[in-house]
């Protein structure tokens, strides 16, 4: 047993030992794995640009042609005039709107003049310089957005309100949420787009819209009538009030014994003349907002600022233009040419 005691320690010192070492190896397989992958990307990069460098001369003018060649046809490229227009529609014809905005594009797109022409009310040769229409959200303040999100937050179950800031729902709306939308009219022409408001007062209706809007002008029709009634009731509950403060006025001057020498008095009848007034003028009050109402949804839309008389030279994002786009596409053909002859060269010597 005395014997067996003092081995121990070194058990302990060659685990620890083969340990160690197994660390080590394997640090050093990490190691030779990332040095590998920089290797392999440094390759990477190297094999990319040897043949610019090769072929440096050849690629710096065909670039250079490129970007002559851009910048010219940027200079004799058709303007591209631009104009909006801020709309606000009722009774759901938003959808209607964002529908025939993408069906004017379509035929734009497709050169159909004559439908053009027809929609607009606008000669071929006019139609001919359209070049397409966008719309999106319009102007809004922070409280309109803020109603919005407290009106979706309203409209689903409130488990999943929860998971819904407004940051996200903002972010995530669709276009259709907005109440107003910006039109924008592109035209090869700066004198056209006066013409073209003709066309989309036509979007508005349909006949969805109008369903809508019967309904909604009959239920406010309903509600001044019951509003009238309740007006009729409340001025006939004031003239009786009227008739009881005369006969309490009149029957004060009651008295008996000689000379009157004894008063009665009689108590007086309540009465809520101010109540009452209070009321008719809630109804009033009432009455007059309908009536805003159906002046201000009389129509199916409100043109909040035409487009204007003469469009605006819309300037291109950089890199939309030519003088950038040609000389992307030389480089990306050249790099295809070089990919290819490789690959004919490599299959050609393949045995």
């Amino acid at each position: 047993m005395s014997n067996k005691l003092p081995q121990e320690p070194q058990s302990e010192e060659v685990d620890l030992g083969q340990l160690f070492n197994a660390i080590g190896k394997l640090f050093d397989k990490l190691f030779a794995f990332i040095g590998k992958i920089f290797t392999g990307l440094f390759s990477i990069i190297i094999y990319t640009l040897k043949p610019i460098v090769d072929n440096f001369k050849i690629i710096t003018i065909i670039l250079m042609i490129a970007v002559v060649f851009g910048f010219f046809t940027d200079k004799i490229a058709t303007p591209v005039y631009s104009s909006d227009m801020l709309v606000k529609p009722y009774f759901e014809s938003k959808y209607e709107l964002a529908n025939n905005v993408n069906y004017f594009n379509a035929l734009v797109n497709s050169g159909n003049l004559e439908k053009l022409s027809a929609i607009f009310e606008i000669d071929t040769l006019t139609a001919k310089e359209l070049m397409g229409f966008e719309i999106q959200i319009g102007p809004e303040t922070q409280n309109d957005l803020l109603k919005q999100y407290n009106d979706y937050i309203k409209s689903i179950d409130s488990t999943l309100a929860k998971d819904v800031t407004y940051e996200e729902f903002i972010d995530n709306r669709d276009i259709l949420a907005g109440d107003i939308f910006s039109i924008t009219a592109l035209s090869g022409r700066n004198d056209v787009f006066l013409s073209l408001e003709k066309g989309f007062i036509k979007t508005f209706e349909n006949e969805y819209s109008k369903k809508l809007k019967e309904i909604a002008d009959s239920t406010r029709l309903l509600q001044k009538g019951n509003y009238q009634k309740q007006l009729q009731r409340v001025d006939s509950l004031q003239r009786i009030y009227l008739q009881i403060l005369k006969l309490d006025s009149e029957n004060n001057d009651l008295s008996i014994g000689a000379n009157g020498f004894f008063p009665l008095t009689k108590e007086k009848s309540v009465t809520k003349e101010y109540d009452l007034f209070k009321e008719e003028q809630n109804i009033r009050n009432s009455i007059k907002d309908l009536d805003k109402q159906l002046l201000e949804r009389s129509e199916f839309y409100d043109i909040l600022s035409g487009f204007e008389e003469i469009g605006t030279i819309r300037e291109s994002f950089f890199y939309k233009k030519s003088i950038f786009v040609f000389p992307v596409i030389s480089l990306i053909i050249m790099m295809l040419i070089f990919v290819l002859f490789k690959a004919f060269k490599f299959i050609k010597s393949y045995e």
